[in-house]
């Protein structure tokens, strides 16, 4: 049996892979916005697209690549067609949420819903990226502190 390689080993169980149109440029977004450490980049034959990178967003995996119809590949999403589905980046604090946010919206993302604490306990907001992909930001509320019982009188 061949041995696990050990990169395969560091990527979480479910990853998602996004087309892009102008791969290269979103990974200089990411890095901007969501402070995206890149690992991996694999250059097409053409010199022009990337055939796939690897990045790191808050501890998570987010692997793409350009799109390549010439392959069957599926088109990228574009302003004017957002991707259907949307990366969802769980923070451990709410201010995580607004300070991602605030940097995201500065780095070129449209905003879609501000960050507000939602009726599920948790600070959330929306955005999508200049290429069409969509982000949620979450982190959980502070639990609440039960309210002191009463005593109850003799």
């Amino acid at each position: 049996m061949p041995a696990r390689s050990t990169a395969a080993s560091k990527v979480q169980p479910t990853s998602p892979y996004l087309t892009v149109r102008g791969a290269a440029d979103a990974i200089d977004l990411y890095k901007k916005a969501f402070g995206a450490k890149e690992k991996q980049r694999m250059p097409a034959e053409d010199g022009k697209r990337l055939m796939h990178a690897d990045l790191t967003i808050n501890g998570g995996t987010v692997l793409l690549c350009d799109e390549f119809p010439e392959y069957g590949g599926p088109a990228a999403p574009s302003k004017e067609r957002p991707a259907p589905v949307a990366v969802t980046i769980q923070f451990k604090k709410p201010a995580d949420v607004d300070a991602t946010f605030q940097r995201a919206v500065n780095a070129g993302c449209r905003s879609v819903q501000e960050p507000q604490d939602m009726f599920w306990d948790a600070r959330f907001a929306m955005l999508t990226d200049p290429f069409g992909h969509r982000w949620f930001l979450n982190a959980p509320l502070p639990k609440k502190k039960p309210a002191p019982k009463k005593k109850a009188k003799k």
